[in-house]
């Protein structure tokens, strides 16, 4: 007999790849196949790339994750990547930690690394690297500097959210939509803004 639900199973897989939090709800019937999907997929991506899945996680087929010697990407236990995000490591990612649709993450040469329980909105970018600015030369000529980027436990990005090279944002920071961030930022605290600035504490 033709499972009545198959129809349905590649619009299932669209839905999970931009919302993969849904993906830990899943109806048991509707968890053995997406289970599946993923360790096939997973499995590919850490024999083409230096990445290791450890745990339960998600990653949408459409995202792009790049990860060539010396730059591995380290996803840990109910971690997810959405569709369309873009990671270059070296990065390494928590535990339970949400990588929302398009985000783009690069680690430069020292590289970005995530605590846990962090969520990242959709549109976030990272680049944990930097190019001079000197007039002298052509800026394709420029020299790149990398500094590498931290986020601490608990942390929640706002959709849009720059993070330069050099910042690390600590313990419980939340981050408004649409800000750009240049300077660390303290535990505890809500920043906004380009740059991002202290707007309040988060207690």
């Amino acid at each position: 007999m033709t499972d009545p639900t198959l129809k349905y199973r590649e619009q299932h897989k669209q839905r999970l790849s931009y919302m993969p939090w849904l993906y830990w709800t899943l109806k048991p019937k509707q968890r053995e196949w997406a289970q599946a999907w993923q360790q096939q997929w997973q499995d590919y991506l850490q024999q083409m790339e230096t990445i290791e899945v450890i745990g339960d996680c998600f990653i949408s087929p459409d995202a792009q994750l790049f990860a060539e010697r010396g730059r591995p990407i380290i996803i840990e236990q109910g971690s997810f990547i959405g569709a369309h995000a873009v990671l270059h490591g070296p990065i390494t990612i928590g535990k339970n930690v949400g990588i929302n649709h398009h985000v783009t993450m690069d680690g430069g040469s020292k590289g970005i690394a995530i605590g846990n329980n962090c969520r990242i909105a959709a549109y976030c970018h990272f680049y944990a690297f930097n190019h001079g600015i000197a007039a002298d030369r052509n800026v394709y000529e420029q020299p790149v500097t990398s500094k590498g980027i931290v986020l601490q436990d608990d942390v929640w990005l706002g959709a849009h959210v720059g993070v330069v090279d050099g910042v690390t944002i600590h313990n419980g920071a939340v981050v408004g939509m649409q800000s750009v961030v240049t300077k660390n930022v303290a535990a505890g605290v809500v920043v906004g803004g380009n740059p991002a600035r202290f707007i309040r504490d988060r207690g």
